[in-house]
């Protein structure tokens, strides 16, 4: 597995992060026509104004297409067959079709082809049609689809529903996800059985990992996130795992997941030193999630401290998933100012987007 080497990749690649990165957060990481000839002919001043106005007309068309699309975030399939959130345009739609089109898209064969990203496939069985939705007012939403639905293979259940559910419970109004089939209510999956009575939501987790937990009734679920990578390109992966947890330190148990890195089965990165640690219990305080990390979480470059952008990115996206948290802070002990890989001082908070993984493969 492609361990802490990659922890330190070099600054070269920082404009490929860049423009694939995931998020900045709070602090900010004509020409004219050569006069005609008094003799040219006026058919051929129509024909040429003719052509410069259906140029004209043509330009402006495809730049209503292109403005024509919004960003939504779908769930998809990664090389490693784990479940990964990817922004992509989709066709601006009415406001009231937006979930059906979003789960359109998640159809293996259909519209989604087009703007797949490298390295990502759809999940949802080819062919299946979305016969209607249904949202009911404690925010659980009725999802009815064909019969081409239940040709999936069993160990691809889970994936289907995650997939259905993180991309839908992205609107406001959706809580959790039900299941019907031609009309028919179903309160189980239709081929491996995962019950759906109460609905499935994101509490019930993401590339779920239980990992060495032994006891799973005093352990915990928490979702971290991991960087992986396809070709020179990094995304970030949500993990849902059991985790044995201290009432109370729960941040620093997200922390310390983080630094102890993915399981191996997971062909995932690490992607903090060896030696890091937190200086002192992280403290919450309006939203605000700061720590303090000793200097082995830096790279150093030139003399300057650089907080790997990766790093940061783990940490936000992992504690912005705790109740409350809406942003972190970093600090690094005798060091007045942190530096980001593309030299900008990291002075402020640093938020949650509202899409992970929004660059262009």
């Amino acid at each position: 597995m492609r361990k802490r080497a990659l922890s330190f990749i070099g600054i070269a690649f920082s404009a490929v992060l860049l423009s694939g990165c995931v998020f900045q957060g709070e602090q900010t990481l004509e020409e004219m026509d050569a006069p005609q000839d008094e003799t040219t002919n006026e058919a051929v001043n129509e024909d040429k104004n003719s052509e410069a106005s259906s140029k004209s007309e043509q330009g402006q068309a495809e730049e209503e297409v292109v403005s024509e699309t919004i960003d939504r975030q779908l769930y998809l399939l990664d090389q490693n067959g784990m479940v990964v959130p990817r922004s992509v345009p989709l066709p601006k739609t009415d406001s009231n079709e937006v979930a059906k089109q979003a789960l359109e898209f998640l159809v293996k064969g259909g519209p989604v082809t087009e703007v797949l990203p490298n390295g990502f496939q759809a999940v949802l069985p080819a062919g299946t049609q979305i016969n209607g939705l249904n949202l009911k007012e404690d925010g659980t939403l009725v999802v009815d689809v064909s019969k081409e639905f239940a040709e999936y293979r069993p160990e691809d259940e889970l994936k289907i529903l995650q997939s259905m559910t993180y991309t839908l419970t992205q609107f406001d109004n959706v809580k959790k996800v039900m299941l019907q089939i031609n009309g028919h209510a179903t309160e189980e999956m239709p081929v491996n059985g995962t019950p759906m009575k109460d609905g499935y939501s994101r509490a019930n987790g993401i590339n779920i990992h239980v990992g060495d937990v032994m006891d799973l009734t005093d352990s915990k679920s928490v979702t971290v996130y991991y960087p992986s990578q396809h070709d020179e390109h990094f995304y970030y992966v949500p993990v849902t795992k059991r985790m044995d947890v201290v009432e109370g330190e729960e941040y620093k148990a997200v922390v310390q997941s983080l630094v102890n890195g993915p399981s191996y089965d997971l062909n995932l990165l690490s992607v903090f030193n060896e030696g890091v640690e937190l200086l002192e219990n992280p403290e919450y305080k309006d939203g605000v999630l700061t720590l303090t990390f000793n200097e082995h979480i830096l790279n150093n470059f030139e003399d300057q401290s650089i907080l790997s952008q990766k790093v940061m990115d783990s940490l936000v996206l992992s504690l912005t998933e705790q109740d409350g948290v809406e942003a972190v802070d970093v600090k690094v002990e005798n060091n007045d100012q942190v530096y980001t890989e593309q030299g900008a001082v990291l002075s402020k908070p640093v938020s949650r987007p509202d899409m992970v993984n929004t660059g262009s493969f």
